[in-house]
């Protein structure tokens, strides 16, 4: 039986980087654990045997970064790190040894917030090589002992922003950075997401429950999902709201987490409203995506939104997505008004949209080349905190690292 302990990630970084990222460490239920250098990392190592992962700061001292990413490597222990460069310094790096596949790179400027995506991004992974060998992350998963992905609720208090295009498309695109993933219709009034797929008379979780009720095996949501041609598992809560009374909000919420174990990303499209099913599912988010319209209606809602949030106690996992953004107020105006930073912007491109939907398609497969396509590339780039434009390659470890000038 687990103790809840959290799964532990060395951090080898300056002080003025180490405490924001450790606070995002902890927001995702992981235990952030500050080593000083080679020899602090090894009695880490010595004491715990739950460390999922190091970052490591290659400008802090290049001997000391050199000697604890091979203590990460020592002894058949396998932990990926994350390993922090400034651009200019890799001319002058010097580190050898063998390699590994899961270790990644990362160059300054960066945020804390991204260096939590990619971390939590390699602890999935690592969970999903180990198995049972080490406890999942804390938080609202504690107790499980299984891998743990991300869990994405897309959501506005206003219809009409574009959630169900922003989650079909955003799901897609994260399958196709090889991700899998689980594309959620919780939108039980007016959800159309396996219509708008092309997958009408998908099995629902309301089906499998009413089938439950007449003495049938009760099965998990990864279970019940279909499979769409892009490579997406589609799961509808129901077909409509006829059925809606069986769905059990804290049930739902939990099926909906627990998915989290057999996928890297948990997209959930929501109906705009403040439901008991919505604020459980927020209770379980990770992050929650809120597309907004660059309209005063849809403005004035999401400042609505953020004092809700603030009485949830959801506020920080908000992040706004401009949708058909360069069509009426600017983006700057926006954050002005809501008071929140712009996460991501999605361009206009109706009859590609309309296209792709008419033929139960995502923007990928449909428009690949398309600048919309390539906002949701951008959109995809930030949640993984992956490093963009890169501008020339260094070798390290006997691998590749993208860095910008």
């Amino acid at each position: 039986m687990t103790t809840g302990r959290r799964s532990a990630v060395a951090i080898l970084l300056h002080a003025t980087e180490r405490e924001p990222v450790a606070a995002e460490l902890l927001q995702a239920g992981l235990d952030p654990v500050p080593v000083t250098g080679a020899r602090d990392l090894a009695v880490l190592l010595a004491e715990r045997s739950d460390i999922v992962a190091a970052i490591l700061d290659l400008d802090f001292d290049h001997d000391e970064a050199a000697a604890a990413w091979s203590l990460l490597h020592a002894g058949r222990k396998d932990i990926p790190a994350l390993l922090v460069v400034n651009p200019a310094s890799f001319d002058g790096l010097d580190l050898t040894g063998p390699g590994h596949e899961e270790d990644e790179y990362v160059t300054r400027p960066f945020s804390a917030e991204s260096i939590r995506w990619r971390i939590e991004a390699m602890h999935g992974r690592f969970e999903a090589v180990h198995g049972d060998a080490r406890p999942v992350a804390g938080g609202r998963a504690e107790g499980s002992w299984a891998r743990r992905g991300e869990l994405v609720a897309i959501f506005s208090p206003k219809g009409g922003v574009g959630k169900t295009m922003i989650a079909t498309n955003l799901a897609a695109m994260l399958v196709a950075r090889g991700r899998r993933v689980l594309l959620v219709d919780a939108d039980t009034t007016t959800g159309h997401l396996p219509i708008s797929l092309g997958m009408d008379g998908a099995p629902t979780v309301a089906d499998a429950w009413i089938d439950e009720l007449q003495g049938g095996t009760p099965r998990p949501f990864a279970e019940i999902a279909s499979d769409h041609p892009s490579g997406l598992r589609v799961l509808p809560l129901s077909a409509g709201p006829v059925h809606s009374d069986l769905l059990q909000p804290e049930r739902v919420a939990e099926g909906i987490a627990g998915a989290r174990r057999t996928a890297d990303f948990v997209i959930a499209d929501m109906h705009p409203e403040y439901s008991p099913l919505n604020r459980a599912v927020f209770d379980h988010a990770d992050r929650i995506l809120v597309p907004l319209t660059p309209d005063l209606p849809a403005i004035r809602a999401v400042i609505w939104l953020r004092e809700v949030a603030e009485e949830l106690g959801v506020r920080d996992r908000l992040a706004i997505i401009v949708n058909r953004a360069g069509t009426g107020v600017a983006v700057a105006d926006i954050e002005r008004a809501v008071g929140m930073s712009c996460y991501a912007q999605i361009r206009s491109a109706g009859l590609v949209i309309v296209k792709a939907t008419n033929e139960g398609r995502t923007l990928l497969e449909v428009a690949p080349k398309q600048g919309i396509t390539q906002d949701f590339s951008a959109l995809v780039d930030r949640i993984l905190g992956v490093d963009t434009a890169p501008k020339g390659a260094f070798r390290m470890f006997g691998r590749q690292a993208a860095v910008r000038a």
